[in-house]
């Protein structure tokens, strides 16, 4: 129902309640037990068994079952594999931990909100004032409530004196809002422009109030956003569906490759027991053991560089999805400017307007003298933290003066206030007289078209034209004019003292932007990511900042939130992309924007403080929220959280996200080069009826040992130069685009070439009188070569420059690791009772030199491509 339309008595009839009495014990208590108590429902919860079985069903985990399951019926009835039965359940349960871990790391938005509930409240029943608790509230009772009251439940005033209300949490409106009990509202006026109503969880900053209560628990404002948050559901993220889409290829790979490799052994004689052992060897093979561990460990390590960069991340997910970020969707307050209200212009009647940076003259110095004794805000320095107490209007006139050298403690001094007529809503004026010598100073100040000052013909349309000057730069104006007496004025009511003024000036302000937003803007939109505003200010104050800062840009459109609600979803996503500032939005506005921006395949990041904004934080594929500023609700709903509220903070981010997912992608591109070579390997050797060059522990060996090892140590790889120069990866693109699948296919191939030979000529050729060719000598060379050819790669995938060019020595830890698997290698063959348990055998000098020659060959060719590739590029920039 409309209530902000409603005559109030209508209300009354409606709701069977009375303004002077209320409701009666009775009938409160049947309309409770009709619309339940004032609180939030919550959303039902995942249970620990649920999560569990979520993990269990994965394929990479399937496959790792079966696979474990498949060794230990072979452990049980042959003896053999029960330390690769060990290993893989030890695989699963790490991942399984860590995944879960991460999960119960979530959602707690709604417990905030039920913390956001006043717990009493002052309510009239049968006639009698008395305090009870807010969850006891019915629609029809009437509360009261003064300055520093949280609102308990939506409600219409019925009346009011010098009432503000703080409504930044569910609005995004940075200044208070004056309440009117008698304030004309339509139907489609937002939430911030409903003046006679009043919200639940927003604060009572000024003056009291009288209301009768028309929504209570979920059916409020802010009950409404705690069904959006319980019918939100997250997304996964771009990284987690890749890897998704990684682990059903490698299960078709696998399972194709098994089923050929089964009939082709039995086909060439081999019994059912080898076959079994060959089909976990490719189990094993197919699945990159070690690539859950070394992702999380590379998005923990981005998660601790983030830290370094005023940025917490709540989900580590959020790391890879922050760099793969094409949209921005920000709020303005506090994240793009500065949440603090400035002056900037000031006009002293004689004078021209000025930039307050400029040196003052005697005229706008007694201006500002006037405005600051007219005024009831302070601030105060400690330790260099500024503390503001009071209305943010005020609050800059104080900063402004303090600038200039002046203190507001100087001035009462020298004109202590002696009388005060308190800013009222109806009037918008504040009026204040001083002792002064000769006599006394009554001040007002206020709005421009209320103050009660005779003009000129001239003055009146100089001041017009400044006033509209100032108003087409979206700043908030404040006018000012006196009136002296000889003698304190006898008459101090409203009529007599704001009569007859001579004006004095006005000034403009406006929370400005940080001076640090329009260079984060530019890197973005640099880094190919389009920023948005989304804001519950309104449009011209949010389009003056968005076009000084670079947001709106020529060619895009600023839309309020009454227009976006008479637009079709449909009609938004067609046209989402035409719009750069969206002003005076609601909550279910804000999901709708973030929706439009997905379904046109973005990924987005939204930031925001309130309470209004947690349904979207949520919805996004990133929610960031503001630390400083933001309430519980918003940082709870969010995958990171700002701690410095910037949004530079946030473009930083996206470059240590981006330098993740990149690590990512060269943990892939160096496993899954080994991990398809092996299916490779397997299947030809068993198809020229060879047998198998290598076995199931082998294998689970070269992954654990040789790729996992120097593996965790691609986590700490630098960013390269062009991270921030090139577009993010598309939200649809599968995770061997950009050249990532033709790197992986290719080196696979080489792999498999040196290992056959390697094998090869293990088994058949004798090429030293000492060891002879055979299957032992054969598969002991084509594990050695496949183990140090996939150390030496590890090298490759660093960087797209050459490896002697960035250095070996330049990421020491994986450089050590590298040298470290090699070595480890070389000890399991050397040494008999571990070679004798991985059925390995010793080789001759000359086996060792060609394994080591074929095993850098993949690292020689890699160079040799990176060379051509660069040499290219390098011509083709000459040319161009």
């Amino acid at each position: 129902m409309k209530w902000m339309e409603k005559e109030i008595q209508a209300i009354f009839t409606a709701l069977n309640t009375n303004a002077d009495k209320g409701l009666t014990g009775a009938a409160a208590s049947t309309k409770k037990a009709e619309v339940g108590p004032n609180k939030f429902e919550e959303g039902q919860k995942e249970t620990l068994l649920a999560k569990i079985g979520h993990h269990l069903l994965e394929i990479t985990t399937i496959i790792l079952l079966v696979a474990a399951a498949i060794s230990l019926y072979l452990a049980v009835t042959t003896g053999y594999g029960y330390p690769k039965v060990i290993v893989i359940l030890a695989i699963v349960v790490l991942n399984m931990v860590l995944g879960i871990y991460q999960e119960n790391n979530a959602e707690r938005a709604l417990e905030a909100l039920q913390n956001m509930n006043a717990h009493m409240t002052l309510v009239i029943r049968d006639g009698v004032k008395q305090e009870i608790d807010a969850t006891e509230l019915v629609p029809g009772d009437i509360i009261e409530l003064g300055a520093g009251d949280m609102i308990p439940a939506d409600a219409r005033i019925i009346d009011s004196s010098s009432l503000q209300v703080e409504e930044s949490a569910l609005t995004g409106e940075s200044l208070p809002v004056e309440k009117d009990a008698n304030a004309i509202v339509s139907e489609k006026s937002p939430l911030g422009d409903r003046f006679n109503m009043l919200f639940s969880g927003c604060l009572v900053t000024g003056g009291r109030a009288r209301a009768v209560v028309v929504e209570t628990g979920m059916h409020t404002e802010m009950g409404k956003i705690a069904s959006l948050i319980n019918a939100t559901k997250k997304t996964e993220t771009p990284l987690q569906k890749r890897l998704k889409e990684l682990a059903k290829r490698l299960s078709i790979v696998a399972l194709v490759a098994g089923v050929l490799v089964f009939g082709i052994g039995l086909w060439h004689g081999e019994t059912m027991i080898e076959m079994l052992m060959i089909a976990v060897s490719l189990a094993v093979a197919a699945v990159p053991e070690t690539l859950p561990v070394i992702v999380t460990i590379t998005l923990a390590y981005g998660v601790q560089n983030m830290v370094k960069k005023n940025t917490i991340i709540r989900r580590i997910p959020a790391v890879e999805t922050i760099g793969n970020t094409s949209v921005i969707c920000s709020d303005k307050t506090g994240t793009l400017t500065q949440n603090k209200m400035r002056i900037q212009q000031i006009w002293s009647v004689g004078m021209t307007p000025s930039a307050v940076e400029e040196t003052f003259h005697e005229q706008e110095n007694d201006l500002l003298e006037m405005l600051s004794l007219s005024n009831n805000a302070t601030i105060e320095v400690t330790d260099g933290v500024e503390n503001i107490i009071g209305d943010p209007t005020e609050s800059s006139i104080i900063r402004l003066l303090n600038e200039k050298g002046l203190t507001k403690k100087e001035l009462e001094q020298k004109s202590p206030r002696v009388f005060e007529l308190p800013f009222d809503s109806g009037r918008k004026l504040m009026t204040t007289i001083h002792e002064v010598d000769g006599g006394f100073l009554a001040i007002t100040k206020g709005a421009f078209d209320r103050i009660p000052v005779t003009f000129t013909d001239e003055l009146l349309e100089q001041a017009r034209d400044i006033h509209d000057r100032f108003a087409e730069k979206a700043l908030r104006v404040i006018s000012v004019a006196y009136k002296r007496y000889t003698e304190m004025p006898e008459d101090l009511t409203a009529e007599a003292l704001e009569h007859d003024l001579t004006f004095a000036g006005m000034v403009g302000m406006i929370d400005p932007p940080r001076p640090e937003s329009k260079r984060a803007v530019s890197e973005a939109k640099k880094a190919g990511i389009k920023t948005v505003m989304i804001t519950g200010d309104h449009i011209v104050t949010a389009s003056a900042i968005a076009k000084e800062i670079g947001i709106l840009e020529d060619g895009d459109k600023s839309i309020t939130g009454a227009e976006l609600a008479d637009m079709s979803q449909e009609e938004l996503e067609r046209t989402v992309r035409d719009y750069a500032v969206y002003a005076r939005v609601s909550p279910e506005d804000k999901i709708r924007i973030v929706q439009a921006w997905q379904k046109n395949g973005e990924v987005v990041t939204m930031t925001g403080d309130g309470v209004n904004d947690a349904p979207a934080l949520k919805a996004a594929d990133v929610g960031a929220a503001m630390g400083i500023t933001g309430t519980d609700v918003s940082k709870n709903a969010a995958d990171m959280v700002i701690t410095d509220d910037n949004f530079a903070t946030i473009v930083d981010a996206v470059s240590e996200g981006r330098t993740a997912y990149e690590n990512i992608r060269k943990t892939i591109y160096f496993l899954l080069s080994t991990n398809f070579s092996q299916i490779f390997i397997m299947f030809i050797a068993i198809t020229l009826g060879w047998g198998a060059p290598v076995v199931a522990v082998q294998l689970l060996l070269i992954n654990v040992v040789a790729d996992g090892i120097p593996g965790f140590c691609l986590s700490r790889e630098k960013a390269d130069a062009n991270v921030m120069d090139r577009p993010p990866m598309k939200k649809n693109s599968g995770i061997f685009a950009n050249g990532l699948g033709a790197k992986v296919a290719t080196q696979a191939v080489v792999f498999t070439i040196v290992t056959l030979v390697g094998f090869y000529i293990g088994k058949f050729v004798d090429i030293n009188q000492s060891v002879s060719a055979s299957d032992e000598v054969g598969m002991t060379m084509a594990f050695v070569i496949l183990a140090w050819s996939s150390v030496s790669h590890i090298f490759n995938v660093r960087s797209d420059e050459s490896i002697f060019k960035i250095g070996f020595l330049s990421n020491k830890p994986l450089f050590f690791s590298a040298m470290l698997s090699m070595v480890i290698i070389l000890l399991m063959v050397i040494i008999p009772p571990v070679a004798n348990m991985f059925y390995l055998v010793p080789l001759s000098l000359t086996h060792w030199l060609l394994a080591f020659g074929l095993s850098i060959f993949p690292l020689i060719f890699v160079e040799v491509q990176k060379a051509i590739k660069n040499r290219k590029q390098k011509g083709d920039e000459k040319y161009a």
